[in-house]
């Protein structure tokens, strides 16, 4: 825990350069350079929580902590200040009237946000050969046979294919793909097959294989 002071003390000496780097508060007394530091408790131990979303209410504005858990944002007196974030509950901080200079400085401590929801039960098979005993057994009538078949056909499952976009994988794998087709030619033109001597090879077989050549259509 000393240790942990030790370093808060270190950080905030910190911030006070930092503030120096941001809004010129000199020019305007109302307005307050506001640092800090969002920290929790886990299991008796002062952590930082990184990515806190820190409001400013009155002005509909703020910033965000980095991934040390410091912020720094400019305030008035007076003013609301949310702190957020998923899996803790939302916080409210109300800059002192009292503050005679123009840089504040304070450590927000958040607390964990449990959510409980009801109780689920499940009922599973005892293994795996009454589930196949069931599904067996079920009572499939001919409107549900004929549904099955209707989505399983070709053209509902080739309009699924039209509609559906590429999920956040396949748009790895081709975004990689594009990457590697780049490095493969860097610093030179990209290869073309009209001058590739093994595309030429298997054009000219393809040609005296006569895979060219229209097919009749069988009456």
């Amino acid at each position: 825990m000393k240790k942990y002071i030790a370093t808060l003390s270190f950080v905030l000496i910190g911030l006070v350069l930092f503030g120096q780097n941001g809004v010129d508060t000199d020019k305007d007394t109302s307005l307050i350079q506001f640092s800090g530091m969002v920290i929790t408790d886990d299991r008796g131990q002062l952590i930082p929580v990184p990515y806190v979303t820190v409001l400013v209410e009155d002005d509909n504005r703020g910033t965000y902590t980095n991934y040390r858990g410091f912020f720094s944002v400019i305030v008035h007196r007076g003013d609301k200040v949310t702190f957020s974030s998923i899996g803790y509950a939302e916080t409210t901080f109300i800059v002192p009237d009292t503050i005679t200079g123009n840089r504040f400085y304070a450590a927000q401590i958040i607390t964990d946000d449990t959510v409980n929801i009801s109780e689920i039960v499940i009922f599973p098979w005892p293994d795996r050969d009454h589930f196949k005993l069931e599904f067996l057994a079920m009572n499939v009538t001919e409107d549900l046979m004929a549904r099955a078949k209707e989505n399983l056909s070709e053209k509902t499952l080739a309009q699924v294919r039209k509609n559906t976009k590429m999920d956040a994988n396949e748009n790895a794998d081709y975004l990689l793909r594009e990457q590697a087709q780049g490095y493969y030619s860097l610093g030179q033109t990209p290869p073309m097959n009209i001058f590739n001597p093994m595309a030429w090879g298997k054009f000219f077989k393809a040609w005296k294989n006569g895979d060219f050549k229209k097919k009749k259509e069988k009456k």
